[in-house]
C-alpha cells in the first residue's frame, strides 16, 4: 500500500501536485498520481471526494489551478486538442446522443480526431469502426438506434465509440452508473478483456469497492481531494482503509470464488 502520490516514473499519464477549485471550494489539493501503463486502475472514494474531477483533469476537460498533467512526458496543456484526442479517450458520466442515432453512427464519431478537411471518413476509419463494434460484441445491434438498446448494450456502444478513437489510454467516469448488477459485471468483464487483448491502459471511477477490487489491477482511494491509499487491491482494501476513507466498520475477506478482497460491512 502506498499513501499519498508518487511521481517520476515512465508511465504515459501522470499528474503532479495538481489542484482544482470550484467557486468557494477546493476539490483537489496538491494531488500526485501516476496511472500504470497497460493496467486497469480503479479510482474509489466517498461522494464529492473529487474522483470525477481527477479524471476530468487528467483528460484536460477541467483546468488545473496549480501543478501539471503530463501526457507522454510533456505537459498536456501544451498539446493540441487533436493530438490529445489521438492518444487519450474519455467517456464521461451519462453521455447523451441525438435521438435516433444508430450504434454504427455513434461509433463512427470516435474517428473524428483522425479526420480533417483534407481527410474525410476513410477505409482505415471504417476498419477501426468495425473493429470496435466487434470488440464490444455489438455486431447484431450496429444498425439499431441507441434508445432501443438495453442499458448494458448502450454503455458498450459508448465504449465502442471510445475504442474507435484508437487511443492507448481510456478514461471511464462511472461506466456502471444506472446498470443493474448483471450488466455491471458484463461491462467490467468487457473492460478487463479489452485491456488483456489490446493492452490499453484504463482508468475508471467506480463506486462499488468489491467490483473495483475484482476487476482492477491497481486502486486509488481518495478522501477530500487527496490520495489516501493506492496499490494492488489486496493492499488497499483493508478494514483500516474502509474506516479511514468511508467511515465504514467492516470485515474484509478473500472472495471464495476469485480470491480478491471482499468487504462485508459490520
Amino acid at each position: 500500500m502506498v499513501q499519498n502520490g508518487q511521481f517520476g516514473g515512465t508511465n504515459r499519464l501522470q499528474a503532479k501536485e495538481i489542484s482544482v477549485s470550484y467557486p468557494r471550494r477546493a476539490v483537489i489539493e496538491a494531488l500526485t498520481l501516476d496511472i500504470p501503463d497497460g493496467k486497469v486502475t480503479a479510482i474509489v472514494g466517498p461522494n464529492a471526494c473529487g474522483k470525477s474531477t481527477v479524471l476530468r483533469a487528467l483528460a484536460r476537460l477541467t483546468p488545473v489551478a496549480a501543478g501539471r498533467v503530463d501526457l507522454d512526458g510533456q505537459p498536456i496543456e501544451k498539446k493540441g486538442s487533436r493530438a490529445v484526442a489521438r492518444r487519450l479517450a474519455i467517456l464521461p458520466q451519462s453521455p447523451l446522443a441525438p435521438e435516433g442515432m444508430t450504434v454504427r453512427d455513434l461509433v463512427r464519431r470516435g474517428r473524428t480526431p483522425h479526420q480533417s478537411a483534407l481527410r474525410q471518413f476513410s477505409h482505415e476509419d471504417a476498419r477501426a469502426t468495425q473493429r470496435a463494434i466487434q470488440l464490444t460484441g455489438l455486431e447484431s445491434q450496429e444498425n439499431s438506434s441507441l434508445e432501443t438498446l438495453s442499458g448494458g448494450q448502450r454503455q458498450r456502444a459508448w465504449i465502442a465509440m471510445a475504442l474507435a478513437q484508437d487511443t492507448d489510454l481510456l478514461l471511464l467516469d462511472e461506466p456502471t452508473t444506472y446498470l443493474d448488477l448483471p450488466h455491471q459485471i458484463e461491462l467490467l468483464t468487457l473492460i478487463r478483456k479489452l485491456n488483456h487483448e489490446t493492452g490499453r491502459t484504463v482508468a475508471m471511477v467506480l463506486h462499488d469497492i468489491n467490483l473495483a477490487a475484482r476487476f482492477a489491477h491497481h486502486m486509488v482511494a481518495l478522501k477530500k481531494g487527496r490520495i489516501r491509499y493506492q496499490g494492488a487491491p489486496d493492499q488497499v482494501v483493508t478494514p483500516e482503509m474502509m474506516q479511514d476513507v468511508f467511515a465504514l466498520p467492516c470485515t474484509v475477506i478473500a472472495d471464495p470464488v476469485h480470491g480478491h478482497p471482499h468487504v462485508i460491512p459490520s
